[in-house]
């Protein structure tokens, strides 16, 4: 598949560079708000990932002050709300659905502002989550009477228990970096100088690695939330069979044995 060079306008930029799939918010005027514009390139771009076999990992980032405020509450300020908020979470929905059945890890790098729709995209969607120094996290739904989307009600208690979820969803108090990183929301916090080359760091670490293998433990770990011990250790039987049977596997355990680093190729 050929991908242009990187789009300059467009309520969201997608662009491949190498093996790196970007997808990059830019609405900086809105702070990179969901209106539905955003949320079908959102969608189309997830598609063309899904179909895109030389995609090993996609890195999330937007432009501006924000990463994202939630929705775009303009958009659903006219005399049909019920109507574009279904069009916006068709959009995301569906664009997390492909992100989370996809073999290539999820690279998150936020700033500014992670709000509503912002903070379940990247809790549900990315793998990986860097912070700038200075990022705000929050819940926001009940600011505009709503309750949740973009998966906030699955990934949060997963990540931060129960009653500390539901304190944040009911209250829609926001919480710094810091504290973020403490609870799990993020994995990693850096001055806002550095985001972009620590992401960087570790989406082409991710980019050179095992991307089938990669893509079993993604998809092995979050299903564990939700199945047996002994479903569980079955999944787990049928993933490694499958990842013995690839050339990236050959070649892992040859490097192990010549003592050198391995060159997977993500087959």
């Amino acid at each position: 598949m050929t991908y242009p060079e990187k789009p300059a306008e467009g309520p969201l930029l997608h662009w491949r560079e190498g093996a790196v799939a970007h997808i990059r918010f830019n609405r900086p005027q809105a702070l990179n708000a969901i209106d539905v514009p955003m949320a079908h390139a959102f969608l189309q771009a997830c598609e063309q990932i899904a179909s895109d076999r030389l995609v090993r990992v996609v890195w999330m980032s937007a432009e501006g002050r924000a990463f994202m405020a939630g929705g775009d509450i303009a958009a659903m300020a006219g005399p049909e709300p019920v109507a574009v908020a279904a069009q916006l979470i068709a959009g995301m929905h569906g664009g997390l659905r492909l992100l989370a059945q996809s073999d290539a890890p999820v690279v998150a790098s936020v700033h500014g502002a992670v709000a509503g729709g912002g903070l379940g995209l990247v809790l549900g969607g990315a793998d990986i989550i860097v912070a700038a120094e200075g990022t705000r996290f929050g819940v926001a739904y009940p600011l505009i009477g709503a309750s949740c989307d973009c998966s906030t009600s699955w990934s949060l208690p997963r990540l931060i228990g129960l009653h500390r979820a539901l304190e944040l969803a009911l209250l829609g108090d926001n919480i710094d970096a810091s504290e973020a990183l403490h609870l799990g929301l993020c994995n990693r916090v850096v001055p806002a100088a550095e985001l972009e080359g620590e992401s960087r760091r570790i989406v082409e670490r991710l980019a050179n690695g095992p991307t089938l293998a990669l893509g079993r433990l993604r998809r092995l770990i979050r299903a564990s939330q939700h199945s047996s011990f002994e479903d569980q250790l079955e999944a787990e039987a049928d993933g490694f069979r499958a990842c013995a049977a690839t050339q990236d596997f050959a070649e892992g355990v040859n490097a192990f044995l010549n003592k050198r680093r391995p060159e997977f190729q993500g087959r």
